[in-house]
């Protein structure tokens, strides 16, 4: 006879972007299913976006994520401007990676201080860590006004950002506005440096996944804006071929779209520790030799690891914005100019929270016909379950609480940006 069922109920899974539920159901000692339910209405951005001149869409898209706004404008950006065959030179190509350092570093280290430390110090949140933790609290919060105060000065506002155009920007800002950040951002090296030193001396539980790592990689630089697409398994394709490896596909439990690779839907790891393991040689000078400093190996495939690798990424984030700001001259021009044309294109760059592809089919006038965005977190999604699955198989005879706990700081250390995917998190498990 089987005893009846249990469940344990998280009514919102805090210091995360967005809203959602996780659903287990165990038999014994077995782990029957796991479930990520998305449960937020669906948005609807790609239809929003049909019929909209190309000149408006990387002020749609930005409005996706208000954390990271400038991944979207910029996958957009390189989409629209593979279809109309223009590439902008580059001087705007340089200060597109800035403004990208600038996101990098705002949500990185939002996520890094504020909530994913305090899984790792014990506290419910940052705001309780911040009295045993000030000046890590405060360090944190300076350098996300770093970030933002780059995505005012080259954005045209720090939320939403609305100066990124097809072709290049609206406007640039003069040499000596851009001189003036450089004492905050030579400042903010030292910084994440240091965060990055206090990170890695976290405990860490034991968890390595056998994970296929899906990132951009490029020849010259650490993968931002630009690259083809590759995994830990050999894949090494262009943008354009991203729809062919990859597919997304509906769960009946999610109102956001999965996305796996191959006909079987195989389920993959984006973001920063996929980066770091394909691309770790290519960080700035100051990166590489911290990363030698704290220990990094590859593989490394510990999830809880990730605060590392974007510890490491905002001191590489800070390395390349101030080389850009010390050598900064504003361009005679700020865009290229842009004749439209019906054709496709599509593009992939590096969100925070990993791969982020947009495709756009544009008409004669630059009328947007058709229009596919697949952000991180839904291309995460089904990597996050078996990982789920595997920790609650480890930890089945342990207390329901302690459980929905671990699941938690479990889904936390991908700093999942849910509303983006169309949002976390309440846990019903069921035991029978």
């Amino acid at each position: 006879m089987t005893s009846e069922p249990r469940r344990i109920r998280v009514e919102a899974l805090t210091r995360v972007e967005g809203e959602g539920g996780l659903y287990v159901r165990v038999r014994g000692d077995q782990v029957e299913e796991v479930r990520l339910e998305i449960y937020e209405p669906p948005r609807l951005f790609e239809a929003l976006l049909r019929g909209r001149s190309f000149q408006e869409v990387p002020d749609i898209t930005a409005r996706i994520c208000g954390i990271c706004p400038v991944a979207y404008q910029m996958s957009t950006v390189h989409a629209i401007e593979s279809a109309f065959g223009c590439a902008p030179g580059p001087e705007i190509r340089r200060l597109r990676r800035l403004l990208y350092c600038g996101e990098w570093i705002e949500s990185h280290a939002l996520h890094v201080h504020m909530l994913h430390a305090p899984d790792f110090l014990g506290y419910p949140s940052g705001l309780a860590m911040a009295a045993d933790f000030p000046e890590e609290i405060k360090r944190g919060l300076r350098l996300k006004k770093h970030g933002n105060q780059l995505l005012e000065l080259f954005g045209g506002r720090a939320v939403h950002p609305i100066n990124v155009a097809v072709g290049g920007f609206y406007r640039l800002p003069d040499t000596s506005d851009a001189a003036r950040l450089i004492p905050d951002f030579e400042w903010g090296l030292q910084a994440a440096i240091d965060a990055t030193r206090w990170v890695a001396s976290f405990d860490f539980a034991d968890f390595d996944q056998p994970y296929e790592f899906v990132a951009l990689s490029h020849p010259a630089e650490y993968p931002m804006n630009e690259g083809r697409i590759v995994s830990s398994q050999g894949m090494d394709i262009s943008a354009q071929d991203f729809a062919a490896e990859f597919t997304e596909y509906q769960q009946p439990h999610s109102t956001a779209l999965f996305c796996g690779r191959g006909a079987a839907q195989t389920h993959y790891l984006v973001g920063p520790l996929a980066r770091l393991n394909l691309n770790l040689e290519r960080l700035a000078p100051e990166a590489l030799r911290l990363a030698e400093e704290v220990g990094v190996t590859r593989p490394c495939a510990n999830p809880y690891r990730s605060i590392i690798a974007r510890g490491l990424e905002i001191v590489h984030a800070y390395a390349e914005a101030l080389s850009i700001l010390k050598t900064y001259e504003r361009p005679r021009a700020p865009r290229i100019e842009v004749r439209p044309r019906a054709s496709s294109g599509a593009a992939v760059t590096e969100a925070p929270r990993g791969l982020l592809y947009h495709r756009f089919e544009l008409d004669a006038d630059g009328l947007v016909r058709e229009a596919t965005i697949i952000p991180p977190t839904s291309q995460n999604q089904a990597q996050i379950e078996a990982d789920l699955r595997s920790l609650v198989s480890a930890r089945v005879a342990r207390p329901d609480e302690e459980i929905a706990r671990d699941c938690e700081r479990l889904v936390r250390s991908y700093d999942p940006c849910i509303s983006c995917s169309t949002h976390f998190l309440k846990l019903d498990m069921v035991r029978t």
